[in-house]
């Protein structure tokens, strides 16, 4: 269920279905036969994720959207170092559940060009070791290059965007922008288990 954490493309030409069923492969590919391995050295799993996410991920959209109305009031620095720090912790948070996936356990549903020619929607099952099918959705922009990337998940109706800028609008609130960028510079995947555990606070 942690690939829906982790949306990638394939190539820039390709669709946004060709893309994740890419990023599906491609993981797929690269955690067999070391799992353990992986387990055990951190470091190199996150080198990993990254090889395969981060060209193809749209961090910069993503974390304006995460920031909402606080991205207006940011720096043009600000937004970088939060849209680099929170993506970090994002990888970092989610890591470990990906060791947990197996290939083949992703059913794409045929494309239907939802939405319009610059954004498109990615409808997917993850299905569980259970057998419980859960819907993932991936949502993709097309970039000025013409390539597609992935800015938001919605897993079982739920925009991990719209979480996350929830926690995050809390957060500023309470502590201001650049207590929550160091914080997350410094912390990161903890300062990131406590915006999730306090959203409100």
């Amino acid at each position: 269920m942690l690939l829906a954490a982790v949306p990638a493309a394939q190539a820039a030409a390709a669709d946004p279905n060709a893309v994740v069923q890419g990023i599906a492969d491609d993981l797929g590919k690269a955690l067999e036969g070391r799992k353990e391995e992986l387990r055990n050295d951190r470091d190199k799993l996150i080198k990993l994720i990254d090889g395969i996410v981060l060209p193809h991920f749209d961090i910069d959209y993503a974390s304006i959207l995460v920031l909402g109305q606080n991205a207006r009031s940011a720096t043009p620095e600000q937004r970088t170092r939060f849209a680099k720090a929170f993506y970090k912790s994002i990888a970092h948070r989610y890591a470990e559940g990906l060791l947990n996936y197996t290939r083949g356990r992703i059913n794409i549903s045929p494309y239907k060009g939802e939405l319009n020619d610059k954004r498109s929607l990615v409808r997917t099952e993850v299905i569980l070791d259970d057998g419980k099918r859960v819907p993932v959705d991936y949502a993709f922009r097309k970039t000025k290059d013409g390539e597609w990337k992935a800015y938001d998940v919605i897993i079982e109706g739920i925009s991990y965007v719209t979480n996350y800028r929830n926690q995050v609008s809390a957060e500023v609130a309470k502590s201001g922008l650049e207590e929550l960028i160091s914080r997350l510079e410094t912390q990161g995947e903890k300062a990131l288990e406590s915006l999730e555990k306090n959203p409100k606070s």
